[in-house]
């Protein structure tokens, strides 16, 4: 189902105004940026079950015995234009690290917002209710609250927050346990950076003749509805079947691209195995835009970010189609089965010529999917 677009002229803002003009910068591991950690952020070796921050989150025992700490942290810059949109995304992004821990259950949430002194009295009154709204409703979603957060101004917009679970242990699926004959399940489709840009460059005549003979403007504006659709979607049900299914691993794919998740997840591994993919499903039409610019994003080498991307599930080989067959029975959105775990030295790679997987295979009248 479409979302209606963002007009800034429905909220008395002028016409040019555009969100993703406020952010200079792009980076951080959710973000569109290098995703490089800085070497203070690397945490320190403790007894497990512990993981730190190169797997999504940190899980931490407490105090008081039987219970652990599962918080993440993410924020990032606007990518897109609709600022209500662009709360959901955070928030989903934020809670996304959580259930690729395979905690469920989130007690609570802080949001992390910076209001740009770039944008006017107007513009800031109108524009940051929208995404509090959308951060809120969210994680209301999420079956939880926001209580509590940090406001500022600096030169750019950045939205995001922190996400906190206690749990028992066994809530927790630790990232570490695939074995020789598991498969890689992928719960979204790739491509959400080249779609944002892709919808950016409809602005930008010298980007648009790069791709305007390989896709209409048409094309671009339903493959940016699709992204927004996919990265305000919530990991929640398929990070509950992951203990339904008996999952060995899961990282979320974001900043890092789907290879470098996979990369980070397999190094974590207990046993001496590695992963190869075959397949890479992709919001329709944005291999084609990669191609014509040279796989300048890398999408079909693995390498372009995401942002609220799926979850990347190590799954037992007889588990791993009804575990896809229930996310499409409960959300009514597809999972693929993309790769296998072999016996190898802890690395990840995608294969010369992957499998293509169009996402949707076909267009639907009034439909995104």
């Amino acid at each position: 189902m479409y979302r209606k677009y963002f007009d800034p002229l429905d909220y008395n803002l002028s016409a040019d105004f555009r969100l993703t003009k406020l952010s200079d910068l792009k980076a951080d591991k959710n973000g569109y940026g290098d995703g490089q950690h800085h070497q203070g952020l690397i945490p320190e070796s403790k007894p497990t079950p512990v993981v730190g921050i190169g797997l999504d989150s940190c899980v931490i025992p407490i105090r008081h015995g039987g219970l652990f700490l599962v918080q993440s942290t993410a924020f990032f810059y606007p990518l897109v234009d609709d600022p209500y949109v662009m709360g959901k995304i955070a928030c989903a992004n934020v809670l996304s690290d959580v259930y690729a821990m395979g905690a469920v259950e989130v007690d609570n949430m802080l949001m992390l917002l910076s209001t740009s002194n770039k944008m006017t009295d107007k513009e800031r009154d109108i524009i940051m209710p929208l995404i509090l709204q959308g951060f809120k409703e969210c994680a209301e979603e999420a079956g939880t609250t926001v209580q509590g957060g940090q406001t500022v101004i600096n030169p750019w917009l950045i939205v995001g927050g922190v996400a906190t679970a206690v749990c028992t242990q066994n809530e927790i699926i630790i990232p570490e346990n695939a074995i020789v004959g598991d498969v890689l399940v992928l719960t979204k489709p790739l491509g959400t950076q080249v779609a944002v840009n892709a919808h950016q460059w409809l602005e930008n005549p010298d980007r648009w003749n790069r791709i305007k003979s390989v896709i209409t403007e048409d094309d671009v504006r339903k493959a940016y509805q699709r992204a927004m659709n996919s990265m305000a979607r919530l990991n929640k049900i398929g990070a509950s079947l992951m203990h339904k299914y008996n999952a060995h691993a899961c990282t979320d794919v974001t900043g890092f691209g789907l290879l470098g998740h996979a990369q980070n997840l397999a190094k974590h591994q207990k046993h001496d195995v590695s992963f190869v993919i075959h397949n890479l499903p992709i919001i329709a039409k944005m291999a084609t835009i990669s191609k014509a610019c040279g796989n300048a994003f890398g999408l079909l080498q693995g390498t372009s970010a995401e942002t609220s991307g799926g979850l990347l599930v190590v799954l037992p080989r007889e588990q791993a189609a009804a575990y896809c067959k229930d996310i499409q029975a409960q959300e009514g959105y597809q999972a693929w089965i993309i790769g296998v775990v072999e016996k190898g030295g802890r690395t990840a790679k995608i294969i010369d010529k992957p499998r293509i997987i169009e996402v949707p295979a076909k267009d639907t009248e009034g439909e995104l999917w």
